[in-house]
């Protein structure tokens, strides 16, 4: 296994690494949407958290090796299955036309009160 530790991408909130790879696999910590510069979140829409969110997973997947037209699988928390349509249109526009397998759910809370927090499993190469 190979940690990996994304210095462009938000700093962990936790005893967490950013990804590790294994295999030819890349397997990402959860994002939300921390501004990398700040640590603070950026936006209060699902729309802007998203793009923020999706911005983060790439920075950890490009420092892993990998990007996100190479994502396998994403797991989706959501504060609000209300906020599942503003997040599918920002998260279909990031990955533009590529279609991963996918799980959303509803969850009672997010770290630091953020609106959606994405991680994902891709390959690398």
């Amino acid at each position: 296994m190979k940690i990996i530790n994304a210095e462009k991408a938000p700093g962990a909130i936790g005893p967490y690494s950013h990804a590790v790879t294994h295999n030819d696999i890349v397997f990402c910590s959860g994002q939300i949407p921390l501004d990398p510069a700040t640590m603070e979140i950026v936006g209060n829409t699902i729309e802007a958290q998203t793009e923020q969110v999706m911005k983060n997973v790439k920075l950890v997947l490009e420092a892993a090796g990998s990007s996100l037209d190479k994502i396998i699988k994403t797991t989706i928390f959501l504060d609000t299955m209300a906020d599942f349509v503003g997040m599918n249109q920002v998260y279909e526009a990031s990955l533009k036309g590529h279609k991963p397998a996918r799980s959303a759910f509803e969850v009672g809370a997010l770290p630091k009160n953020s609106l959606v927090e994405i991680e994902c499993i891709a390959a690398l190469g």
